[in-house]
C-alpha cells in the first residue's frame, strides 16, 4: 500500500483520491457534508469554503464550495488552490511542528525555564520559573493577549513589549489559552533553532513533506490564490494576503499564533504525516515518540501545542479520546483521529463581511457537524460506527434570528423605551362618535398657536415606530455581524 501511496502521490495536489469504499467509508453518509457546508453559505456565515476528509493514506472527500468572496465575479474555491489566512491553526501546523522538530533534535528542553533561551523574559519574579512545557500547555501564567500593535511600531518594538508582559498568575497554577504565550514560545524556538521561525520550518517541515502552498508572509504573485479577510480592520483598508491578526502583523507577519497560509490540500499531507506517527512517502519528519508525546493529553484537555477532542472546540460528538487538532479565528480547523485513521480539514474566510448575524456560531456548528458527518461515514469498524447523527444545520439554532421574533419581544428605542410594532398602531374613535362640539369642515380656520398645539398633541398620540434598520439590512443587504 506504502507503494501505490508512493507512486499516485502528487505533492502539490495533496493525497490522491480514492472511493470511500475502497477504505471502509460510505460515500452516501459523507454527502451530509455537501448540504451542511451549503448551508453554512446561504446562512451568510462565510463566503465559501475548502473541506478534506482523508482515511488510511487517501483523500475520501476533497471539495470546495462558494467563491473566495461575495462577489459574484470572485474565483470558485479549491481546496487544492486556495489559500487561506489559517490563524490559529499556525499554532500546530507552525509554532508546536518546529518545536518537535528541535525537541528532536535535542535543541529544545521542555522543562527548561524561558529565560534560558531569553534572559531579556526574566523580571527577578516569578517569570524565571515559566518553562517550554509552561508555554505549550497554556500554563505560563501569561495573559491572553495583549494589543501589542496598539503600543509598538516596529516587530522590534512588539518583541520587546511582549517579552516585558507580566503574568497574571503563578506558573503552572493556572490555564488561560494564551496568543502571547505562543508567541514567547516562537521567539524561543528562533533562539533554539538559530534562524527566524518561517525558514526553519520551511526547511524542516514544508519541503520535505513538499507542502509547497504553505507559508508565511505569502508573495503578491499568490493574491489572486488567497481568500481576503477583513474588510474594515485597524489598518484602514481590506486585508487580502496579509495576516489578518494585528499582533501577528506588527510582529512581522511570523508570529507563535497566528501568520501560517496554506491549502486544505496541503494540510492534508501534513495531517496524514501526524497520522503515520511523523513519516510520509517515505520521508521522516518527527519520531514516532515525539508525536505521541505532544499529541497526548497533557494538562487537562490540552497536548503540547496541540489541543485534544473534549467534544467541543469543532471536534463535534464522535471522534475518538485520542483525537487532536486545532480551530483558527478566520474560520479554520484540523482535526484528527488516530482511532479511525482519519482527519477532517475546514477552511474558511468568515471573518470577510459575513451576511450572517452571528458567523462564529454558523462556523462552530460547521465544523462540528463535519466531524460528525466524517465519523458517521466510517462503517467497517463496529468499534467506532455512529449509529445515528443529528446535524446542526439542519436545526441551526441562532444563526441568524429572524426579524419577527425579535419585533415581538421589542427593541429599545433611542431614549431607551422599549416599543413594539403593536405599540405603535393608534386606535381611532369612528366618524359617529366625533363630540358634539367638532367644527364643521367650513368652519374658521384656527389660529396659527392653536394649530400647532393641536399637531403636537396629535403627533405625542399616533407617532409611529419605523421598521428597525437591523431589520432592513437582514431582509437582503450585506452587515458586518457584531458578533465574533
Amino acid at each position: 500500500m506504502l507503494a501505490a501511496l508512493t507512486l499516485a502521490l502528487t505533492l502539490h495536489d495533496g493525497l490522491p483520491a480514492t472511493r470511500p469504499a475502497e477504505v471502509g467509508m460510505a460515500a452516501r453518509r459523507l454527502e451530509a457534508i455537501e448540504r451542511v457546508v451549503q448551508r453554512g453559505i446561504r446562512a451568510g456565515g462565510y463566503p465559501g469554503a475548502a473541506v478534506v476528509v482523508g482515511r488510511r493514506g487517501y483523500a475520501v472527500f476533497q471539495r470546495g464550495y462558494g467563491r473566495l468572496s461575495w462577489s459574484g465575479d470572485s474565483p470558485a474555491v479549491s481546496p487544492n488552490g486556495t489559500i487561506y489566512d489559517l490563524a490559529s491553526v499556525s499554532k500546530v501546523v507552525g509554532t508546536t511542528a518546529a518545536a518537535m522538530a528541535l525537541f528532536d533534535e535535542g535543541r529544545l528542553d521542555l522543562d527548561a525555564s524561558v529565560v534560558r533561551y531569553l534572559p531579556s523574559f526574566a523580571d527577578g519574579g516569578q517569570k524565571d520559573l515559566v518553562t517550554v512545557r509552561h508555554l505549550l500547555t497554556h500554563r505560563s501564567g501569561l495573559p491572553a493577549g495583549r494589543d501589542l500593535w496598539r503600543i509598538a511600531f516596529t516587530p522590534a518594538d512588539a518583541r520587546a513589549a511582549l517579552l516585558q508582559t507580566t503574568l497574571r498568575c503563578e506558573p503552572g497554577r493556572c490555564y488561560e489559552y494564551s496568543d502571547l504565550g505562543m508567541d514567547v514560545l516562537a521567539l524561543v524556538l528562533e533562539e533554539a533553532a538559530g534562524e527566524p521561525l518561517d525558514a526553519y520550518l520551511e526547511r524542516k517541515v514544508f519541503a520535505p513533506l513538499g507542502m509547497n502552498d504553505t507559508r508565511y508572509r505569502p508573495a503578491n504573485e499568490l493574491r489572486w490564490r488567497i481568500a481576503p479577510t477583513e474588510l474594515t480592520p485597524p489598518r484602514g483598508y481590506p486585508l487580502h494576503g496579509e495576516v489578518h491578526d494585528e499582533n501577528a502583523y506588527i510582529l512581522g507577519g511570523v508570529a507563535g499564533h497566528a501568520g501560517l497560509f496554506s491549502t486544505a490540500a496541503d494540510l492534508s499531507v501534513f495531517a496524514q504525516m501526524m497520522l503515520n506517527r511523523g513519516t510520509f512517502a517515505g520521508t521522516r519528519v518527527f519520531a514516532d515518540s515525539t508525536v505521541r508525546l505532544f499529541t497526548a493529553r497533557s494538562a487537562g484537555t490540552r497536548g503540547l501545542g496541540w489541543d485534544t477532542c473534549a467534544g467541543q472546540h469543532g471536534c463535534g460528538d464522535y471522534l475518538g479520546p485520542g483525537a487532536f487538532g486545532h480551530i483558527g479565528y478566520t474560520g479554520t480547523s484540523l482535526w484528527i483521529d488516530p482511532e479511525r485513521e482519519m482527519f477532517v480539514i475546514l477552511l474558511t474566510n468568515r471573518v470577510h463581511a459575513a451576511r450572517a448575524r452571528r458567523p462564529a456560531k454558523v462556523i462552530a456548528d460547521i465544523r462540528n457537524d463535519l466531524a460528525d458527518a466524517a465519523a458517521w461515514a466510517v462503517v467497517d469498524d463496529p468499534e467506532v460506527a455512529v449509529a445515528k447523527v443529528a446535524f446542526r444545520a439542519d436545526s441551526p439554532k441562532g444563526w441568524n434570528r429572524p426579524y419577527r421574533a425579535a419585533r415581538a419581544k421589542g427593541r429599545r428605542g433611542a431614549k431607551g423605551r422599549i416599543v413594539t410594532k403593536r405599540s405603535a398602531v393608534v386606535k381611532t374613535k369612528p366618524a359617529s362618535a366625533k363630540p358634539a362640539s367638532a367644527k364643521p369642515a367650513s368652519a374658521k380656520p384656527a389660529s396659527a398657536k392653536a394649530r400647532s398645539a393641536a399637531a403636537a398633541g396629535k403627533a405625542a398620540k399616533s407617532r409611529k415606530v419605523q421598521r428597525p434598520k437591523a431589520a432592513e439590512s437582514a431582509k437582503g443587504g450585506s452587515r458586518k455581524s457584531a458578533t465574533r
